[in-house]
């Protein structure tokens, strides 16, 4: 019987870093964490009810709530995973630019990284998970059997989170969502806490000329050489 270990998947934002994740727990029989859904929940719950903005938050408020934020993931009936803030199915409404900056900013926080942390770290225990986001293979599972770092050109990933808004019936402009491309790297890589970073022992897979069945391939062949 092959082993079952923790697949640990970090890059760029619009890498299709869930896409590829959740293809492989589901070929592999794996749990699946989609973590930049836990920090769009946080996002989420801090736009709908916190008492300020954006451009002024109040890390003390946040605090003080952080606790009173429940996040889970409810597989749906046609295979498909659903994320749920509060027992609330909001697997859309945390998909939109605006929960996605809001979320690249919260994730800059050292006590909410470290409220979701804790909650990833519990969920690997019994291993055969596969986790993406920005710092599993450095930060949450450094540890982990087989690490992945997903990246392509920033010019790549604005067109596919383009078309992506697009196929969900938004009306995105073109330079919004490349700004917000480079805006989120900068943020990413230049935050105090857990900056996105490769891990040393990481496969890089640079996805900027490869279809989604050649990125599959390829990481499926990378998984059964480390089980």
């Amino acid at each position: 019987m092959d082993k079952r270990i923790i697949v640990a998947i970090d890059g760029y934002s619009s890498c299709g870093k869930s896409t590829i994740a959740k293809a492989l727990a589901k070929a592999a029989g794996y749990k699946y964490v989609d973590t930049g859904a836990m920090y769009r929940c946080v996002a989420l719950y801090v736009l709908r009810n916190a008492p300020f903005t954006m451009d002024n938050v109040d890390e003390a408020w946040l605090l003080a709530h952080i606790n009173d934020i429940q996040i889970s993931f409810a597989l749906q009936a046609d295979g498909t995973q659903h994320t749920v803030l509060n027992g609330e199915d909001v697997e859309s409404q945390i998909r939109t630019l605006e929960v996605g900056n809001a979320a690249s900013q919260i994730s800059t926080i050292g006590f909410v990284r470290k409220a979701m942390v804790a909650q990833q770290q519990a969920m690997g225990k019994d291993k055969g998970l596969v986790m993406d986001g920005r710092d599993i293979g450095t930060v949450v599972f450094p540890k982990a059997e087989l690490k992945l770092f997903l990246t392509a050109s920033p010019e790549i990933r604005a067109k596919r989170r383009f078309d992506e808004l697009v196929e969900k019936g938004q009306n995105p402009d073109f330079n919004d969502v490349f700004a917000d491309v480079k805006d989120r790297d900068y943020r990413d890589t230049h935050r105090a806490e857990s900056p996105l970073r490769q891990a040393e022992d990481a496969v890089v897979i640079d996805n900027s000329a490869m279809t989604r069945e050649q990125q599959m391939e390829e990481v499926l062949r990378i998984f059964r050489s480390h089980i």
